[in-house]
């Protein structure tokens, strides 16, 4: 078996990516529930859930503060974590960085809706205080929309003067058209990693192209009826899963893409083998009252910033895997014993199988009742987890921050790219948009990204 990991990100998220807190919560039920699993079954596996690469909280606080000394050195820090009005009270993990950060010295936060910020002689203020640096938890195509209900000079002025991290210029190069980009004109400006990490994407209209193995299509629309078990359609600014047509789930051909050229900006990819991003964990039937294998799609989210890798969020569904969509939050866990992967991934799963259905549905239930206590809800009510973490290796830590650290510089090309007017016909964004964008190029600034990835990591290369 090989140590290196396979699979191709799905998405980048350069405008607000979050899940950092949901992560941490997740490490925490996993060590209670991992500590009692070992204990009752003897397993001789050693498990490690608190590496600081597990809990991406810290790291994002010190983005915040990076930023914050870069506009303002020498002075208390006050951030502003902005949010849409009507999630102020639903977002737990916007609620506990703030509680976070308030905790830090020299550094006070607040959360608030973006009408509270205000522009006074050019610096921006909440509830009487100057601003130093401001998260915003939505996109450019949010800020258009609240325009139409709120003046928000405040917040423009904090985009124009730089005191928003993830600056609006960003967002651009996460469309996921720019994925035609990376995979065809401008592939020769990109790190290796980055390429062989990028499915094959074209721009989804009546349109002649290059195939994924470099031979020619005369016809698109005509390739992906030929190919419609094997490819998948995405809008290309959707999220948490929705629009998404998947070829083999979808009977009516003609009818999915009529919806998908009607709609417009829709990307098309082939289908990642499902496979390489699946993993099976130990699940529980409690109407048969029986434990049992379930296999999983999984998705494992890396956040970047502009010291490297921070850490990762490891999710778990059907396709999507999006939270938004029903999906799961696991926790990671790096093997520290000297055996293969695949072979410690097979022993926990029989570790739990083996301690029966009534000693795991109790442990299970405990499990649940700490993670509500601790706010490990999203909007759709408690989030899913599995017993078994997802098992990485010090080596896959390694290839991983390799992968970021290059993600991060490709990223900062493409945008420089875009500001040059090159990938406007990757990149449909209305006018609105694209002033906001412009108001605040990134240029290297402190920030946090995401890269959301099918990865393989602990499957026999045999079996993929």
């Amino acid at each position: 078996m090989s140590e290196k990991f396979l699979g191709y990100h799905s998405e980048w998220n350069l405008g607000s990516p979050g899940g950092w807190d949901y992560q941490r919560m997740a490490q925490e039920v996993a060590k209670i529930g991992w500590k009692r699993i070992k204990e009752k079954s003897g397993l001789k596996i050693e498990l490690d859930f608190e590496d600081p690469i597990l809990n991406p909280v810290p790291n994002f606080a010190q983005m915040l503060l990076r930023a914050h000394k870069r506009y303002s050195p020498g002075n208390p820090a006050f951030i502003a974590l902005i949010a849409e009005e009507d999630t102020l009270d639903k977002v737990g993990e916007n609620i506990r960085i703030v509680q976070y950060l308030n905790e830090m010295p020299d550094v006070s936060a607040v959360l608030v809706d973006p009408a509270k910020l205000e522009l006074r002689d050019g610096e921006v203020y909440v509830q009487n205080q100057k601003v130093t640096t401001v998260f915003m938890d939505f996109n450019n195509k949010v800020i258009v929309k609240l325009k139409k209900e709120h003046k928000l000079e405040g917040l423009l002025g904090a985009i124009e003067k730089g005191l928003v991290t993830n600056p609006r210029g960003m967002e651009p190069v996460g469309a996921k058209g720019v994925f035609e980009a990376v995979t065809g004109e401008f592939k020769d400006k990109m790190a290796q990693t980055t390429l062989e990490r990028t499915p094959w994407t074209r721009q989804f209209y009546p349109r002649s192209t290059v195939g994924p193995e470099g031979e020619e299509i005369p016809d698109l629309i005509k390739w992906a009826r030929d190919n419609w078990d094997n490819i998948i359609l995405k809008p290309v600014h959707g999220y948490s899963g929705h629009g998404i047509i998947i070829g083999h789930k979808e009977e009516d051909i003609e009818k999915s893409i009529k919806r998908a050229l009607d709609a417009g900006d829709y990307i098309i990819q082939p289908l990642v083998p499902l496979a390489i991003w699946a993993e099976d964990f130990p699940w529980i039937d409690k109407d048969n009252k029986k434990l049992f294998i379930k296999r999983w799609q999984t998705d494992f989210r890396c956040f970047i910033t502009d010291v490297g890798l921070i850490g990762f969020v490891t999710r778990f569904g059907g396709i999507p895997t999006n939270v938004g969509s029903g999906g799961g939050i696991q926790s990671t866990a790096i093997l520290r014993s000297g055996m293969p992967l695949d072979e410690a991934i097979k022993k926990v799963n029989e570790a739990i199988l083996g301690l029966g259905f009534d000693f795991i549905w109790q442990l299970q239930q405990e499990l649940d009742k700490v993670s509500i206590e601790m706010g490990n809800v999203y909007l759709l009510g408690p989030i899913m987890c599995t017993l078994r973490p997802r098992i990485i290796t010090p080596a896959h830590i390694e290839q991983l921050k390799e992968y970021a650290h290059n993600l991060w510089n490709d990223a900062l090309t493409l945008e420089k790219l875009w500001l040059d007017g090159k990938l406007e016909k990757f990149v449909q964004i209305n006018k609105e948009e694209e002033a906001i964008a412009k108001l605040a190029p990134w240029q290297g600034r402190p920030a946090l990204i995401a890269a959301d990835g099918l990865f393989g990591f602990g499957e026999k290369d045999e079996d993929r």
